[in-house]
């Protein structure tokens, strides 16, 4: 599935191996004249079949590249101990196989967010000390997938704890396993929940991540840490072996530095997976051939783009984030797209406020979900919230619970599953759903609406519809920014056609001067 992503870059490839064997197949040794930071999946394909580059030698890099940057930023929890040997393993087989029959993704670094399975010698933890040690009955779905695709699984990314569904105090990625995630460009916070996912790919400290969302822990990390993230259609990625909040919301999906490495990561992740059935449904999404068909230049052409004005609401003093956009703007109409602008949203401030019913739902689906995730563990410290509750009690120096509590932990404990009270909020938000970013979708034709950052994404959440933020630029003090593009289920060919085309036009992002490798 992911080598149909390639179809072109393969033939170009191939010529250019014909043409490399006339004047013999090169040296073996590292060649110091690639440079792996910023390096793109093509990039490393190509390096490693002109012997420039192994895949153990890339795995050696990111090493190096966390023990020197990962003590600031912290955005990994753990390093897989058998990276270098599955890196060797990769290397063999490439050696014995030929180029058309690997994925792009053969013999690259991936780094998974801690709230999503190995059954290796990794901790699968949600950045909580409760379940360290906890063993996993099986590699969660897109593990496996990643597995199958040739990827080497390089270690944890930290996180918001428990995906930030602990309570409402602690900072964006924060964790007690973890510590305090921190963003590459200003050594602020990264934004949560996956955070270390989009802080690790910004610093290069990784090539390409997952990151898991409920509402804005993918677009949001990606926006603030200048990577590209794709939110999927919930049920397109599984989420069989994540630590979950709800199943109605959660999705899994990438975070990296192009849009391209983004949908080639999406090829090797999406699809059916016996151990959750929404992704037998969602799987009619998944297009022939593959997402890196997409992957145009001109995608913007033609594309009818919604501007919903009051999402770009940054009041009358931010001069700089009112002209950056129109500039984002003029930038989308370079590249042909069509502007549909001053929508509304109906309701849009129900959608975007507490009364939504979003909470209410959540809460009752996090205690059904995790206490089913947490009996099916093969051991595990605690067996239920309420037992990670008595935890964090018994260990409240560990978890810092004087200083961040466990407020929604105990809220959603307090529910009695789905009752009268969550019925009502369910149906509420497939109403608001409905009537308002799905009815604004459709009455307009509109492949997609464009957003600041993660600003789009209760919309998206409550619909279980994708999303995809791109690098759009930085403010004068350095922070990013990113523009969000959101459309209905099974919109990803459409959005990964806009960001491209957007990306190809912009080059916005820069890595972070922290990340740099001084050779």
């Amino acid at each position: 599935m992911a080598t149909q992503s390639f179809p072109i870059y393969i033939s170009m490839l191939l010529g250019l191996l014909a043409i490399l064997s006339l004047y013999g197949s090169g040296s073996c040794s590292f060649d110091t004249n690639f440079s792996i930071e910023e390096a793109t999946l093509k990039d490393f394909q190509l390096a490693f079949y002109q012997n420039k580059l192994t895949s153990r030698q890339l795995v050696e890099f990111y090493l190096e590249q966390v023990r020197r940057l990962n003590p600031i930023l912290k955005g990994i929890i753990e390093v897989n101990p058998d990276a270098l040997n599955q890196a060797s393993q990769a290397d063999l087989k490439r050696k014995r196989s030929s180029l058309r029959s690997l994925s792009p993704l053969h013999g690259i670094p991936v780094l998974v967010k801690d709230n999503i399975a190995t059954k290796d010698k990794l901790n699968t933890t949600a950045g909580s000390f409760a379940l360290l040690g906890s063993i996993v009955p099986r590699d969660a779905g897109v593990v496996t997938k990643l597995r199958k695709a040739g990827a080497i699984i390089f270690g944890k990314a930290s996180l918001s704890e428990w995906s930030d569904f602990r309570s409402y105090e602690p900072p964006n990625g924060w964790s007690a396993r973890g510590g305090q995630g921190k963003n590459p460009y200003t050594m602020g916070e990264p934004c949560g929940s996956s955070s270390g996912s989009a802080i690790s790919v910004a610093a290069n400290m990784v090539t390409v991540s997952l990151g898991t969302e409920t509402d804005g822990s993918i677009l949001c990390p990606s926006t603030l840490n200048s990577v590209v993230g794709i939110k999927p259609t919930v049920g397109l990625t599984s989420r069989a072996g994540v630590v979950p909040i709800s199943l109605r919301q959660d999705t899994v999906g990438p975070i990296c530095r192009t849009v391209a490495d983004a949908a080639y990561v999406l090829d090797a992740i999406a699809g059916a997976d016996r151990y959750d059935n929404s992704t037998i449904e969602a799987s009619k999404y998944i297009p022939r051939g593959g997402y890196g068909q997409f992957l145009r230049a001109e995608g913007l052409k033609g594309k009818r783009i919604g501007i919903v004005r009051k999402l770009y609401d940054f009041g009358h003093d931010d001069v700089f984030y009112i002209g950056a956009f129109e500039k984002v703007f003029k930038t989308l109409k370079q590249g042909g797209a069509i502007l549909v602008d001053n929508l509304t949203i109906d309701r849009f401030d129900v959608i975007t406020g507490s009364s939504s019913g979003e909470r209410t739902a959540l809460l009752a689906e996090f205690k059904i979900s995790l206490n089913a995730y947490l009996k099916q563990l093969v051991a595990s410290p605690i067996r239920s919230l309420s037992d990670a509750i008595e935890f964090n009690k018994k260990n409240s120096k560990l978890e810092k619970l004087r200083e961040y509590g466990q407020e929604l932990f105990l809220e959603a404990e307090a529910t009695k599953g789905i009752g009268g009270a969550e019925k009502a909020a369910l149906a509420r938000l497939a109403k608001l759903s409905k009537e308002g970013f799905e009815r604004l979708m459709i009455k307009n034709k509109l492949d997609a609406i464009a957003a600041p950052g993660r600003l789009i994404s209760p919309f998206l959440a409550i619909g279980g519809f994708p999303g995809v933020s791109v690098p759009a630029g930085y403010n004068p003090q350095g922070l990013p920014f990113g523009i969000g593009f959101g459309g209905l289920k099974g919109f990803e060919p459409r959005l990964i056609e806009i960001a491209y085309g957007f990306e190809h036009l912009t080059m916005g992002r820069k890595s972070p001067s922290l990340g740099r490798h001084k050779k």
